[in-house]
């Protein structure tokens, strides 16, 4: 039940607690997402994967590395900075990262096929710099990836078997990552994840390689995964690695995440191969938001914008949460509700009454414009925000304008209009 306020003076009285009340959460009643039992660990992938995307630019090393301690500011535990066989610019990158780690908590992992040419030039890094740096070695696994390249699941045992056993030798954590799982057969995952998991791996990574996979797909996947994991080695952890090609790239990570996976990959704007990756600012709210995490994000929008400008991806003025248009209204209704929370003098409220995202927890704020749809409280609010006495005059001047211009308002006409 919603608790009625019978008078408003108890409403503008009420505690923190009673804001409860305000809102009646269907997202959390009855069969509510199950919270995973161990901490969610995150893979950021931006500067990899995210540099696959055919519109992405390799960025200069100084925005790496700026990239890399927002994520260490987000609570990030991991990073992957690149593949060590793309060629020598990579490899250089690749090592000023790892070093530039050393003082962060947020710690190096990088893409490898499973051949043993790929993984040892991760050797020579780790000499180079003294720190950690985890191996995530790949191999298709679906049949379909299996015809096309002519491939039997026996020369793909050894490949694997191999590979893992090398990285271990050689003092490196490695994770066996499996291509296009989604569409592999229950039979082949278990016999590539047995022969990684018993040649050393530490962690097993399920990829939605070319986004097909569905939310209830993605569940039965992990399930499937976690039951061969505790049967081999229930140490291992689990990695979820999933595309959005179907746009359901962040809903099948909260998927996989329910299921039992342990840690999740993404991307900064969803930027990567194709259509991309799950969004990791957008994952990292919706976590927030459903009481997962406590990460402070209030430097989020920071990493979002440099992504943006750094990569050379899009940020769309309606994208979700950081988008110009995601905590602003022109319309009438809403800007006068948001306004009377204001006017309560209550931050909180203001920041939920007309949103599903609070903007302050991700270090935004509410903005009122005035456009064709917009009322007189939005013209009293905007020029009172300006310095402005907003007379009866003044506010019907910039009201007669707004409702013959097919659009909002920039400030320099709300403020000529007013002083006309």
């Amino acid at each position: 039940m919603i608790r009625r306020f019978s008078t408003r003076n108890e409403l503008q009285t009420m505690t923190s607690i009673d804001r409860d009340s305000l809102i009646y959460d269907w997202n959390t009643t009855g069969e509510a997402p199950k919270k995973p039992a161990g901490a969610i660990q995150f893979d950021d992938e931006t500067l990899r994967d995210g540099l696959q995307s055919p519109s992405a630019r390799d960025p200069e090393l100084a925005d790496k590395i700026a990239l890399v301690h927002l994520m260490d500011q987000l609570g990030l535990h991991t990073a992957n900075v690149g593949l060590p066989g793309a060629g020598a610019r990579a490899r250089e990158h690749i090592t000023a990262l790892v070093r530039e780690m050393a003082g962060l908590k947020i710690k190096a992992n990088v893409a490898c096929r499973t051949v043993i040419t790929d993984i040892a030039p991760v050797v020579d890094v780790v000499q180079a710099t003294g720190q950690p740096v985890e191996v995530c070695a790949f191999i298709g696994s679906s049949p379909i990836r299996q015809y096309a390249e002519n491939w039997e699941m026996g020369t793909m045992l050894k490949l694997s078997k191999d590979a893992v056993e090398f990285a271990v030798k050689n003092g490196l954590d490695c994770m066996f990552v499996t291509e296009d799982t989604t569409r592999a057969h229950p039979d082949d995952v278990r016999a590539l994840y047995a022969t990684a998991i018993e040649a050393g791996a530490k962690r097993v990574c399920v990829c939605d390689t070319c986004g097909h996979a569905t939310p209830v797909g993605t569940a039965k996947l992990i399930r499937h995964v976690k039951s061969i994991v505790d049967a081999t080695n229930p140490k291992v952890g689990i990695d979820w690695h999933g595309h959005r090609d179907r746009g359901l790239g962040l809903a099948n990570a909260l998927a996989a995440l329910e299921a039992g996976a342990t840690r999740v990959h993404a991307t900064a704007l969803g930027v990567g191969e194709r259509s991309g990756n799950a969004e990791m600012d957008l994952l990292l709210v919706n976590l927030r938001l459903l009481g997962w995490i406590d990460n402070d994000l209030s430097v989020l929008g920071d990493y979002v914008r440099l992504a943006h400008k750094a990569i050379g991806v899009p940020l769309p003025s309606n994208y979700a949460v950081f988008g110009s248009d995601a905590f602003e209204t022109g319309t009438g209704v809403h800007a006068a509700a948001v306004i009377k929370a204001f006017k309560k003098g209550d931050p909180w409220l203001a920041n939920r009454v007309y949103s599903g995202v609070p903007a302050d927890m991700v270090g935004l704020e509410q903005v009122i414009k005035v456009g064709p749809m917009s009322g007189k409280s939005n013209v009293i609010w905007f020029l009172e925000k300006h310095g402005v006495q907003p007379t009866d005059k003044a506010v019907d001047a910039v009201l007669q304008l707004a409702k013959t211009t097919p659009r909002l308002l920039e400030t320099s006409e709300i403020l000529a209009a007013a002083r006309g």
